[in-house]
């Protein structure tokens, strides 16, 4: 699925870092990026980017979908992609 909204909070912290998303309707959704060592693989730091910004998250839904939760296999900030998973990414 792709969701598109604003960050309203980014946590570097372990397991997995994590994005909070605000989308158009409102609804925020828990984002998992990669783990640690995947996340820095793929760019994305913690100062990447801030609350407020726009993002496009490329990712698998959790399989409950009355939870906004997904698992990030891209996420595209200010025109760049950050690959979480590329091996997933088919287009």
């Amino acid at each position: 699925m792709t969701l598109r909204g604003t960050i309203k909070t980014i946590s570097m912290a372990p397991p997995h870092p994590s994005l909070q998303v605000t989308a158009s309707d409102g609804a925020v959704w828990q984002v998992d990026l990669g783990n640690p060592r995947q996340t820095s693989n793929s760019g994305f730091t913690g100062n990447t980017a801030k609350p407020g910004d726009a993002i496009t998250v490329l990712g698998n839904r959790n399989r409950d979908a009355s939870k906004p939760h997904m698992k990030a296999v891209r996420i595209t900030i200010a025109g760049r992609n950050y690959d979480m998973y590329p091996e997933r990414i088919t287009n």
